[in-house]
């Protein structure tokens, strides 16, 4: 999954403005952790990211100037479009990637436990806890 957000990095770190004090490394790692942080919270936590790509555009932009800002709008648009096109295709690799352990239903069992079992992939719930994506879906049709 890393190779989204260090790709993004690649392309855009021509285009990173000097800061006025301080070390010219320190803008190059905060956009890169920023790309980081994005490109995990997709692998981990897709279904409530709503705007991947304007949350990192928001994040990064002040690192830059003013001339670059459209290219960095595109750049980020495509690759955050590709990341998300792997994470349809591929949900579990990704995330299994990214945290290095294969991904959990996002309900809590009876006793109050992680439910352990795996997931579909349209909603992060194992078929036992597939009722809770229904409610999900109706309160989100109601609100």
């Amino acid at each position: 999954m890393y190779q989204f957000s260090r790709a993004i990095y690649r392309e855009l770190a021509p285009q990173i403005s000097e800061p006025a004090f301080g070390s010219p490394a320190a803008n190059h790692a905060a956009v890169l952790q920023a790309c980081e942080a994005v490109v995990t919270r997709m692998a981990i936590d897709r279904h409530y990211f709503a705007r991947p790509e304007r949350t990192l555009f928001c994040d990064i932009r002040g690192y830059f100037p003013m001339t670059a800002q459209a290219r960095v709008h595109l750049v980020v648009s495509r690759y955050v479009g590709l990341a998300q096109r792997f994470l349809a295709a591929h949900p579990n690799e990704g995330y299994t990637a990214v945290s290095g352990a294969p991904p959990r239903c996002r309900a809590t069992t009876r006793k109050g436990s992680a439910c352990q079992r795996t997931p579909l992939a349209r909603n992060g719930y194992c078929p036992s806890h597939q009722h809770l994506a229904d409610t999900e879906d109706r309160e989100l049709a109601a609100a």
